[in-house]
């Protein structure tokens, strides 16, 4: 099964975990798809900046913090992922509430070892 994610806080920053997620991701022939404050590309995925309706969303990874989430709570709600990993440092109570009420299930973990560990 295809577990397209939505990397969100996406950047071309080689610096940031958000830039590495998206490399590793396609290496694991993981279909991605970007939102961050700049359009780009990163390993042939483009970055968008504008929140797009995709499509077929089973994750969304987050790379924001919590101070910035509560302004994508809808937009994620209205992709109807399967899944939200919250990566160190984004983690949200307020927001894991609003997802699980909503039957979306919260990950607490780095996408990094979950993907290095195949347990993504």
């Amino acid at each position: 099964m295809s577990k397209k994610t939505l990397v969100l806080g996406a950047t071309t920053n080689p610096a940031r975990y958000a830039y590495i997620a998206i490399n590793r991701l396609v290496s694991n022939n993981i279909p991605v798809v970007g939102l961050g404050l700049r359009k780009g590309e990163v390993a042939g995925v483009k970055i968008e900046n504008e929140k797009l309706p995709f499509k077929d969303i089973h994750t969304v990874t987050l790379y924001i913090g919590p101070h910035r989430q509560d302004e994508y709570y809808e937009y994620i709600l209205s992709l109807k992922p399967k899944r939200v990993i919250f990566n160190p440092g984004t983690e949200n109570p307020e927001f894991y509430r609003i997802l699980q009420k909503n039957n979306i299930e919260v990950e607490v973990a780095c996408t990094l070892i979950l993907l290095s560990t195949q347990q993504y």
